[in-house]
């Protein structure tokens, strides 16, 4: 009687023990982060696109589109998401929206800027700070009265790109790759920012991808990620991926 009582208590003390495992692996998953996908203002090939945004590991993606877009920055909507992936184009924003959008980055809310929003809100120049850097439509000047010409794209570039930090979080595990993606020329990169990504593409401005800092938030900037010949890369998968990952914590 004894030797079977102590056994069925080993079952039992054995049984919570997986039990109690069981439940700490489930607390420790990580949730999906929650990423706000902004898009509006420049086309894009739509069926491919939302195969690869809704293939993202890690993530649940949810999208808002221009005009209505920027009321995502308002404070009673920033708990919403996680993460605000621009992949946008958009030329005009209010003065309240330029609040709403400097406020909730200023808190803390993580932001990839992707590709084509590089371009936008042309007429503000706030705008080049939180990014770290600006795609030019127009001949401008800068602060010392020089005068530079208009940035320009190109399509179908096949080109090299080189990891110039392979151990920051967003590039880990990246080696140098080949694509073929639309670049982005004579773009401004604001000195300040920490460059991941670069090219020798004569085409291209030298830096393509770099995090930037703006409040409290973590910002990356990708210049690549056009159309699916990127979206279908394994390499710029990871890349943006891992950008969006990072920029939460």
């Amino acid at each position: 009687m004894k030797t079977a009582l102590k056994i069925t208590t080993i079952a039992i003390l054995s049984m919570m023990l997986l039990l109690f495992n069981a439940g700490v692996f489930a607390q420790k998953k990580k949730d999906p982060v929650r990423v706000l996908l902004v898009t509006g203002g420049h086309g894009f090939d739509r069926e491919p696109f939302y195969t690869f945004i809704n293939s993202l590991p890690g993530c649940t993606v949810a999208e808002v589109k221009h005009p209505k877009a920027l009321e995502m920055f308002r404070p009673e909507n920033r708990d919403l998401y996680d993460v605000a992936l621009l992949y946008d184009m958009p030329a005009s924003i209010t003065e309240q929206e330029k609040n709403d959008f400097m406020d909730c980055l200023k808190t803390g809310k993580g932001m990839v800027v992707w590709h084509h929003a590089y371009c936008s809100y042309q007429e503000w120049p706030e705008y080049q700070n939180i990014i770290g850097g600006r795609y030019h439509e127009k001949p401008w000047t800068d602060d010392q009265d020089i005068v530079h010409p208009a940035s320009v794209y190109r399509h179908d570039v096949q080109f090299r790109v080189k990891v110039t930090d392979k151990k920051h979080p967003v590039t880990k595990g990246i080696k140098d790759f080949d694509i073929l993606d639309e670049t982005y020329g004579k773009g401004v990169v604001n000195p300040g920012v920490h460059v991941l990504l670069a090219t020798d593409e004569p085409s291209s401005t030298p830096s393509i991808a770099w995090t930037n800092r703006y409040g409290k938030s973590s910002i990356v900037t990708i210049l690549l990620g056009h159309d699916n010949h990127a979206w279908t890369n394994p390499e710029f998968v990871r890349l943006l991926t891992q950008a969006i990952l990072w920029v939460k914590q």
